[in-house]
């Protein structure tokens, strides 16, 4: 697997295949469309998982004490997951408030900040998913006990 390109590196690559600088910065900003759309997907599941945890958590919670833990555990990671979405890949920043920083590149510093929005959303997603694997050992724990 190679290296990922700097900013300033993909900004270079960007504008060799797309000389014109609207297309770039229209590829640029359809990709905070892609993140904004799987960011949205992310809390409907973790929306999905607290509505769920309504009805039948305290019955899941009261079979047993794994059952108990995990689903705690559980749904920490998932509170944890939404609130640094709400506060970081949610966030806003638009895009033409972006003027070019030190180098004067605008590109560049898009760029840049969508690889900050990106390595965020890989945090959020990994709680996500740890919290989801969490709760639904709780699931798999009740189901296979019960009460």
């Amino acid at each position: 697997m190679s290296k990922p390109l700097t900013p300033d590196e993909e900004t270079c690559v960007l504008r060799a295949r797309y000389p014109d600088p609207a297309v770039c910065h229209g590829v640029v900003t359809h990709q905070f469309d892609v993140l904004q759309t799987r960011t949205h997907m992310m809390l409907t599941l973790a929306t999905l998982t607290l509505t769920i945890t309504g009805f039948s958590g305290p019955k899941i919670a009261a079979s047993n004490v794994f059952s108990r833990y995990t689903m705690i555990l559980g749904l920490v990671c998932v509170l944890g997951s939404i609130v640094m979405t709400l506060m970081g890949t949610l966030r806003i920043r638009w895009l033409t408030q972006i003027g070019g920083g030190a180098h004067g590149d605008a590109l560049v510093d898009m760029i840049a900040y969508r690889n900050r929005k990106t390595r965020l959303f890989r945090v959020e997603l990994t709680f996500l998913v740890i919290g989801l694997a969490l709760y639904v050992s709780s699931v798999i724990a009740y189901m296979l006990v019960g009460i």
